[in-house]
């Protein structure tokens, strides 16, 4: 099973207002562990950068104006993605951004039935608690202190961890290795069983000699409990 995690940064909050897409972090899972196949752009966005969001993420106007526009990139990253399920944490930003710019460019929409929301996942498996990356990261012991800013690849890492944790990843992967070792043993034993050699049965009647013994040694004893009258 193949799954992409990603995650974007962008220059606000809505590409309907002319919000735009800056960088796209992508982790292929297969079965559930990181493959080590990943993908990483950043685009000009061809507008200036709001000091809010360069404070989130620190990616500056500057930094930018040289990167490639998301339409001279877009068919890499389709080619990556292919039609897996996509993992994001609030998903519906993330796909919000993203069809927005292929949209732009002339491609078709992803399918938001391949989206897969870990925010979702989350609320399902924790009602009340705070459901924000850094939160998660905290409640499942992975290691963020190395998230100075936000960073769509670094992020993606962090999220394709949570979604494992989330997913109970690792304890399926238990499971099936618990499985596998019965599988293992009940093929010993079978195999054991079948060329077990056969034995006679094993005599424990007392001999003679150890019968008059024993009635000598119950002699010596005085009043015995099991001969006093109730």
């Amino acid at each position: 099973m193949r799954e992409i995690i990603f995650d974007t940064e962008t220059t606000g909050f809505d590409p309907a207002s002319g919000d735009r897409l800056v960088e796209i972090g992508c982790i292929e899972l297969i079965n559930r562990v990181p493959s080590g196949r990943t993908f990483h752009a950043y685009y000009n966005p061809q507008r200036d950068m709001p000091a809010a969001a360069f404070n989130v993420h620190g990616l500056s106007s500057d930094f930018l104006r040289d990167k490639p526009l998301f339409a001279d990139g877009a068919q890499a990253l389709l080619d990556f993605i292919e039609d897996s399920p996509l993992v994001a944490h609030n998903a519906r930003f993330d796909f919000g951004f993203l069809n927005h710019e292929l949209k732009l460019c002339g491609h078709a929409d992803v399918s938001l039935d391949r989206m897969i929301d870990t925010v979702a996942i989350a609320r399902t498996l924790h009602p009340g608690a705070k459901h924000s990356l850094d939160a998660l990261c905290t409640r499942y012991g992975i290691d963020r202190s190395h998230r100075v800013k936000h960073g769509a690849l670094l992020d993606a890492e962090l999220l394709a961890q949570l979604y494992i944790e989330l997913t109970g990843g690792r304890q399926i992967g238990l499971g099936l290795a618990q499985e596998e070792a019965k599988e293992i043993v009940r093929a010993e034993l079978t195999e054991t069983t079948m060329v077990r050699p056969v034995r006679p049965a094993r005599v424990f009647t007392a001999s003679a000699a150890e019968l008059e013994r024993h009635a000598a040694f119950v002699a010596t004893l005085k009043e015995p409990l099991w001969l006093q009258e109730a």
